[in-house]
């Protein structure tokens, strides 16, 4: 074997060890159930996105709040309305309590399929859920620097002929984030409702 294959062997060799490592840590945080730990990992940070009523949304509306921040499309077959469904039945769990305190929270459905989802697309979309979710959409780039700040997974499958027929590989996990903008917990995908509700009374009461 000359001395140029040596090198690229090796040089491949360390970039599938590098990919499985990092493919190790993620399904790690993946599995992991319910609430993160009290260790905060670094997730949030600053975004600039736009909702469907066209108002510009950055990482001030956490401010105040108690949020549950959600990445998918509109396009996904069943795991995004899901998780959809799971955080307004969550906020549906606190009816009944201190109307003041539930005004904090909100749910942001953030897509990482911003070709398809335009804010047209949302408005058409976010009414199927509940009225304290807020759909965000944004410029390919805008979407990926927020998708960043969240460590969120996103890959487009390989399209057909119909170049509007395809999904979106994207990770699950719904984040709680603090009336600071900080981290709070996590909650894998279909964590039940009552669980989240049981985790933001926690921190509503």
């Amino acid at each position: 074997m000359t001395l140029p294959r040596q090198r690229i062997l090796i040089l491949a060799l360390t970039a599938l060890a590098a990919t499985a490592l990092l493919l190790m840590l993620w399904m790690r945080f993946q599995s992991s159930p319910g609430a993160g730990s009290n260790a905060a990992p670094d997730i949030g940070g600053p975004f600039s996105l736009t909702a469907s009523d066209g108002q510009r949304i950055t990482e001030s509306a956490l401010t105040g709040h108690l949020s549950l921040v959600y990445f998918g499309f509109t396009s996904c077959p069943d795991v995004c309305p899901t998780e959809l469904q799971n955080i307004g039945a969550a906020f549906d769990a606190l009816n009944g309590e201190d109307p003041k305190k539930l005004a904090r929270l909100q749910g942001l459905f953030i897509t990482i399929d911003p070709e398809r989802d335009t804010q047209a697309a949302l408005a058409d979309y976010m009414p199927n859920f509940h009225p304290r979710i807020m759909g965000l959409t944004g410029s390919p780039a805008e979407i990926a620097a927020a998708a960043r700040a969240y460590k969120v997974y996103f890959n487009k499958a390989p399209q057909d002929q119909d170049t509007q027929s395809y999904l979106v590989d994207h990770s699950g996990i719904v984040y709680l984030m603090g009336p600071d903008g900080k981290f709070l917990a996590h909650f894998s995908p279909n964590t039940p409702p009552d669980q989240i509700a049981a985790k933001l009374r926690e921190y509503l009461f």
